[in-house]
Formats: C-alpha cells, sequence, structure tokens
C-alpha cells in the first residue's frame, strides 16, 4: 500500500524575477523532499507584492499537503511574507516573545531596534521553526512552512523542521542510457512502453558527453512490482536501438 504526500514550494522575492539573485533553494527542496517521502508538485516564484503573495499561498496550501516558502522573512520594508502568510491565514501578528528571546541570543537587547523585530513577528498560532544560524526564527502555521532566502539558512530549517512533517512512500527511480542511442531512435516505442505502465513515471533526457549524444531514460514508481515490468521492457527497447558497441547502463536510487 502506498501513500502520497504532496507540496509546493513558493518563492517570495523581487530579486529572483529581476535575476538579481539567482535561486539556489528550489532544487535543493525538492530533492531534499523527495528523499524523504514528500512528491513536489509545483512551484511558483512571486514578487514582494501582498496582493500576489496571499492568493498564491491560498491556492496552494488548498491544493497540497504542505507549502514550503522561502524568502520575506528579513528586517527591511520588503520582507513582508509573514504579514502575507498571517493575512491569508485570518490571524494577527506580533513580535513574539519566543522569537525575541532567540533574537537576544545573538544580539544586545540595546542593538534590538525596530527592524530587527520584524524578524520576531510571527503570525499568531504558528510554531517556531528553529535557525541554529542567525537565530532568527522561520514558523510553521497549519501546512504551511515559512523559511528565510538564504540557502544556508534555509537547509537548517528544513532540517529543524523535518520531524514535524508527515512523509508518503518514496519514489524509486531507475536510469537506463546507452551510448549512442538518441531520442529520435526510441521516441515512437518509448511512448508505446509508458502507455501500457501507467503506473511509472516515464521521462527522456537528451545528454551529451566527452563521446558524443545519448539519451538518459528515467523510470519512477512507488511500487516495485511496477517498475520491474517496465524496466524490462525498456532494457529491451534499448538493446535493439543501441549501437552494436555500446553497453546499456542502469542505475538505481540516483
Amino acid at each position: 500500500m502506498t501513500t502520497t504526500v504532496t507540496a509546493a514550494i513558493l518563492v517570495i522575492g523581487d530579486e529572483i524575477l529581476s535575476g538579481r539573485t539567482k535561486d539556489k533553494n528550489i532544487g535543493y527542496i525538492a530533492e531534499y523532499l523527495t528523499a524523504i517521502g514528500i512528491d513536489t508538485k509545483e512551484v511558483r516564484v512571486v514578487p514582494d507584492e501582498e496582493d500576489e503573495i496571499v492568493p498564491a499561498l491560498n491556492t496552494l496550501r488548498a491544493k497540497y499537503n504542505y507549502v514550503f516558502t522561502t524568502g520575506g522573512i528579513g528586517p527591511t520594508h520588503d520582507d513582508i511574507t509573514a504579514d502575507c502568510i498571517a493575512k491569508a491565514f485570518g490571524v494577527s501578528i506580533d513580535v513574539d516573545p519566543r522569537a525575541r528571546a532567540l533574537l537576544l541570543e545573538r544580539i544586545a537587547e540595546k542593538d534590538l531596534n525596530e527592524a530587527r523585530l520584524r524578524m520576531a513577528r510571527i503570525p499568531a498560532g504558528a510554531e517556531l521553526v528553529d535557525n541554529p544560524i542567525s537565530k532568527a526564527p522561520g514558523f510553521m502555521i497549519g501546512n504551511v512552512i515559512t523559511m528565510a532566502g538564504v540557502p544556508s539558512i534555509m537547509q537548517a530549517m528544513l532540517d529543524a523542521v523535518t520531524p514535524k512533517l508527515k512523509t508518503g512512500t518514496k519514489m524509486i527511480q531507475v536510469t537506463i542510457e546507452a551510448a549512442g542511442m538518441k531520442e529520435g531512435d526510441i521516441g515512437t516505442e518509448y511512448g508505446a512502453i509508458a502507455k501500457a505502465h501507467p503506473g511509472v513515471i516515464m521521462g527522456s533526457y537528451p545528454m551529451m558527453n566527452e563521446t558524443g549524444f545519448f539519451t538518459r531514460l528515467v523510470l519512477r514508481a512507488k511500487d516495485p512490482a511496477l517498475l520491474g515490468p517496465a524496466e524490462a521492457a525498456v532494457v529491451a527497447m534499448v538493446e535493439r536501438a543501441k549501437p552494436a558497441t555500446s553497453e546499456i547502463k542502469i542505475t538505481r536510487g540516483a
């Protein structure tokens, strides 16, 4: 019996959309969640605008088991994520004594000015998400996990919140490739195999290395009983399609 837990990633920040900052969080979160048994189904990137953040958040949290947000919880005027999440949930927001105490572990009382206190503003009813790097916490309210945009801090927060998450059956993956095999040679037959095995997610990716072009075929499923027959059919197809001198390479779990 397989179980599925789903998630979306909501990236918040004008700097991502302008290209000034290159996102390093989406791939990390998606890979991390896959490893623990949570399927990332959607990613959105929105600007630092309430009218964009709130509806996007409400749509995603109604659609998936979890929503992971990154960005917009710092000390500046455009860090409005916490306020937007409070509005989406219809709760108040204020300086949280727990979060303020955490900031004081790193910042002297005399330096805890209005800007820095913004990082202690938490929606009512939210749980704090630990930040061992700079102490300013993230938070979790309902099925929404709010994390920093700085990759190292986000990663630490993700580690901290993981024990609180419900997870599903992990995906099993098989990668099949052979030097010299081209997508155009196998596209029709591969599509027929995919149609015959609807419980298996099958992808095809043209690649190139020092020896030339080749095609990487990736098969993914949660049930090994479904994956096995599909793998056998694809291997037989590759054996027929590949150059005679080429060897089939099969990698599992990568």
